[in-house]
């Protein structure tokens, strides 16, 4: 288990923590009483009001904010779009196969434990501390045949390191020569593994009740924003440059799901597409507005070396350094940060990681991942990648439709150029089948090749042209059939394929992340587990608690907890005989951030205690004072701390 702590910096027990959020129901394994299915799980109430919460947040904090174009596409997508975007062929895992067992392993998992289980008997035997994770252990214990308390060589030890600095970096290939040169072998069996294979991660399908459209369940939202991209434009009045957004379920057959909510099949992801005109140099018109933000940075030249240090600069200095390539890519990648931020992680537990060269996605040309530090270690939660021109460019390509801009010049643009002129009438029946060939390899020719030609044609009357699918690969063309020469053209428009900056979020990966980043226990009591979430993000914002069952303080409850729900604020009411402190506590573990006493003081004053979750201070005041309070926390306009100076502190002790 990575070394990590609680919100307060004590450390953390994952097992103390999964116990708390399956016990109060955030998420349980799905189809639990069939024996559950590896990699799906459901949300119940606190769970999915959390989803919600930090949905509704990033709505508020890009679609609204950077005037976005929102769509819902659909899940199921015909074989030939995902064809085409190279899912398909690319969109793939390296899995080996224990030959004897049948057991499917993850090729980079599969090195990845078992250099980490040797560092780690290594550490042992050099009597170094070693952390552990008691869970994860149990289950190595269980499985693990050959983990064994063994001192490596130091120069063996500093090549493991370097291996797992890099280990998103290898293809299938290298990945199998790592497993023969370090004798890896199945942690379960102890038996030979066989070379990685790639395993497509997608779901397939039939759509229609003849099972002749083939199919898959989307991998990610964005193929959908590609497609509608020149009605968006037009939605948009064809201005540039904008993004669209969607909202969805994504799927992916992982290999092995592990690591709870991290790594699941089913998942829900929030994608921007931003549009932009690549000869402007991806500039971004509000960049001057996070250029002096500073963020962590992992780039992918220290990863090579064999590092993990992060470097911390402003994004006007990555942007100038081309530490970050564009203005437009760092723009998002502060957003990414403070978006994070907003909804409760730990800016010490975030870090942005640049990708390898063959981890990179193939529609990518740079990428950076939004890292969060767990007990899992560093887990991807949103990808920030500039995907070039590359998904409207093979879409349009394969289907023939205009997935690009045409504007309107200022003024008109006088370009000289050497055009080609083609006798149709004789081309035709000089070439026969091979006519469409020679002229589409005539039409390729680059101005600099036509220029030359042109002075053959002029000097010996005859050209010769490469066109591979003819005979001999070469083609002779006379001055019969051909004339090049040099023209001035007038552009009107100007046509060009946007290049897309996309940050891709995956919601489940942000909302156990944050789980673990807000968690914290009270001093000298870990059984009083409390769940810091900032109050919009939190799944109930207030708990209604009357002092006792007295018959006076029911209508005052029942019309309090009908006001917050005019104000649109989510609150429970907790009438148990429980003792105070008690029904605190357990709210405490349900994120509630606040919390409302009726007492014989309510009755005689209508005046309430408001108590804050984490500092367990409290404050009175009237009705009114008290629901203007909580609005205005559960909204993100005031702290805590504000609230202490607006309103009368009340200092009774809490009862236990």
């Amino acid at each position: 288990m990575a070394t990590t702590t609680t919100k307060t910096g004590q450390p953390l027990d994952r097992i103390v923590l999964d116990s708390l959020l399956r016990r109060r129901l955030f998420f349980t394994p799905a189809f639990e009483i069939y024996g559950g299915v590896a990699g799906l799980y459901d949300y119940g109430p606190p769970g999915c009001a959390l989803q919600a919460n930090i949905v509704d947040t990033w709505r508020k904090h890009f679609v609204l904010e950077e005037d976005m174009l929102e769509v819902d596409c659909t899940m199921l997508t015909p074989s030939v779009v995902l064809e085409t975007s190279g899912h398909v062929d690319k969109f793939a895992d390296w899995m080996c196969k224990d030959p004897k067992t049948g057991e499917i392993l993850r090729a980079d998992h599969l090195v990845e434990e078992v250099l980490e289980s040797r560092l780690k008997g290594d550490r042992e035997a050099r009597g170094l501390k070693v952390d552990v994770d008691e869970e994860k252990e149990t289950k190595k214990k269980k499985k693990m045949k050959d983990a064994k308390t063994v001192k490596l060589p130091d120069d063996m030890v500093k090549e493991y390191e370097e291996i797992l600095a890099q280990i998103d970096n290898y293809n299938g290939e290298e990945l199998g020569m790592l497993i023969t040169k370090y004798d890896i072998k199945n942690p379960s069996t102890g038996g030979n593994v066989e070379p990685p294979v790639a395993f497509n991660l997608m779901f397939q399908t039939a759509i229609g009740p003849s099972s002749n459209l083939a199919g898959y369940l989307r991998p990610e939202t964005a193929q959908g924003q590609f497609l509608t991209f020149q009605k968006l434009l037009e939605f948009n009045q064809q201005s540039m440059p904008f993004a669209s957004a969607c909202i969805g379920k994504s799927f992916r057959n992982e290999i092995s799901p592990r690591a709870g909510l991290l790594r699941v099949r089913e998942f829900l992801m929030a994608e921007i597409e931003h549009f932009v005109d690549p000869e402007g140099g991806k500039k971004h018109p509000r960049f001057h507005e996070v250029k002096d933000v500073k963020i962590g940075l992992l780039d992918r030249e220290v990863q090579l070396s064999g590092r993990t240090e992060i470097t911390h600069m402003t994004m006007g200095e990555a942007v100038a350094t081309k530490t970050v390539d564009s203005e437009t890519l760092g723009y998002f990648i502060v957003r990414i940060y403070l978006f994070l931020l907003r909804v409760g992680a730990d800016p010490k537990k975030i870090r942005f990681r640049q990708h390898m060269a063959n981890e990179m996605a193939h529609y990518a040309a740079d990428c950076w991942d939004a890292e969060l530090l767990t007990s899992y270690g560093w887990i991807e939660c949103v990808g920030c990648a500039d995907r070039s021109a590359y998904d409207l460019t093979v879409h349009s390509n394969k289907t023939g439709a205009p997935l690009c801009v045409r504007e309107t010049l200022s003024e008109p643009l006088h370009i000289e150029e050497w055009q080609v002129d083609l006798d149709k009438k004789k081309f035709g029946p000089k070439f026969r089948k091979d006519g469409k060939a020679v002229e589409a390899a005539v039409e390729a020719l680059s101005q600099d090749l036509r220029e030359k030609l042109a002075i053959d044609l002029r000097k010996i009357g005859k050209i010769e042209v490469d066109v591979p699918e003819v005979g001999n690969g070469k083609v002779e063309i006379d001055n019969t059939l051909i004339n090049i020469e040099k023209r001035t053209r007038v552009e009107h428009t100007r046509e060009y394929t946007p290049n897309v900056i996309e940050p891709a979020f995956g919601i489940g990966r942000i909302l156990y992340s944050v789980m673990e980043h807000v968690y914290w226990f009270r001093e000298g009591s870990e059984e009083r587990g409390v769940l810091s979430f900032p109050p919009p993000i939190a799944p109930t914002k207030v708990l209604l608690v009357p002092l006792s069952g007295h018959q006076d303080f029911k209508p005052l409850v029942q019309r309090m907890s009908l006001k917050l729900r005019q104000l649109g604020i989510a609150s429970k009411v907790d009438d148990s005989s429980a003792s105070i402190g008690k029904r605190y506590s357990r709210n405490d573990e349900l994120g509630t951030p606040l919390g409302i006493t009726v007492d014989y003081q309510t009755v005689k004053d209508n005046t309430y205690t408001l108590r804050d979750r984490d500092s367990t201070k409290q404050v009175r005041s009237d009705e009114e004072r008290i629901c203007a309070a909580i609005k205005s926390l559960v909204e993100g306009q005031k702290t805590w701390s504000d609230v202490q100076t607006e309103l009368p502190e009340f200092t009774q002790q809490e009862v236990n």
